[in-house]
């Protein structure tokens, strides 16, 4: 009877679900954003295909994610249960606020989506193009306020190389930086700034709701479902794509970055995941190990001279 009754509950066992570690994912920045939106996303999909049962998301929010960077490197060393979501913004971060700690300092897993940058204004503003704002940045570009992420950011590069491209100093754009997507779009609605710049989930609701009027996106070429035209069908020579990703901590050991890459290659094949990128308008750019670490590399070095190039770097 009592072998019975092991053999039992043994059985029980191996017929529940084999689930991973129980993540916590360090979204960091305020909630709201394009980071915490990803965070959200991937633990509603983890859970969903049980591939962990329970996942965890903490804001972590301030200087582009750097301080979250920094909490993460430090507490969460060898710790596979702990990931944080970054991405184009951290790099630009990373080097404008000169961070001691790099994406070097944790273990990068896989870029997951990346997404186009959007130029809105109010739709009570006087500027109904894109034309119309370029004009009046090289007016008197301190005149023209944009808003958007933190310094160094996508959100501030592209607002550097659309000064840039429309012969205008960088360095004298008025770019005012927020640290989360919400409190960023509170001040473009409010009027606060004369435009706003980010990705295009995170105004997507106000622009069809009207609230928001879309002049322009990033994309090389026109993006299906979005209506507006690209900066360079606007007569802005500017395309920019934001990525992000997900890191574990430092100090795992091969085995335990291999259980957590497999993980993500389950997630994105799911077809939760993929419902997901549709719903948020992110392109699948799944990209994990080797490859991925190797164009992250080439990503910071090509950010370096980009930011550079606008003043945002000496």
């Amino acid at each position: 009877m009592k072998h019975t009754f092991i053999a039992t509950l043994f059985a029980a066992a191996i017929a529940l679900p084999a689930y991973a570690a129980d993540y916590t994912i360090i979204a960091p920045a305020a909630p709201g954003g394009g980071w915490d939106q990803t965070a959200r996303s991937l633990q509603t999909v983890l859970q969903q295909e049980k591939i962990s049962g329970s996942v965890q998301v903490q804001n972590v929010p301030g200087a582009g994610g750097t301080i979250g960077l920094a909490q993460f490197s430090s507490q969460a060393a060898g710790n596979p249960n702990s990931l944080i979501v970054g991405g184009y913004v951290m790099v630009g971060a990373i080097l404008t606020n000169k961070s001691p700690v790099t994406l070097k300092d944790v273990t990068p897993i896989a870029r997951l989506t990346g997404e186009y940058e959007a130029v809105v204004v109010p739709s009570s503003s006087e500027i109904k193009t894109m034309a119309d704002l370029v004009a009046a940045l090289k007016k008197d570009p301190g005149a023209v306020s944009w808003g958007g992420g933190s310094a160094g950011g996508t959100d501030h590069i592209a607002v550097g190389l659309i000064a840039k491209a429309s012969g205008v100093d960088p360095t004298k754009i008025n770019y005012v930086a927020f640290s989360g997507g919400g409190e960023a779009l509170a001040a473009i609605l409010g009027g606060q700034v004369t435009a706003g710049v980010s990705s295009y989930s995170e105004f997507e609701s106000q622009v069809k709701s009207g609230t928001l009027r879309l002049l322009a996106i990033s994309s090389d070429k026109r993006v299906d479902g979005i209506d507006a035209p690209t900066l360079k069908e606007a007569g802005t020579d500017v395309s920019i794509q934001n990525w992000r990703m997900v890191a574990a901590a430092p100090g795992l050991s091969a085995e335990q970055v291999a259980a957590v890459t497999a993980d993500f290659e389950k997630l994105h094949s799911s077809a939760a995941w993929q419902e997901t990128l549709k719903t948020k308008g992110w392109a699948d750019t799944y990209l994990s190990g080797d490859a991925f670490k190797a164009q992250l590399e080439k990503d910071v070095s090509a950010t370096e001279g980009i930011l550079k190039d606008i003043g945002l770097v000496q």
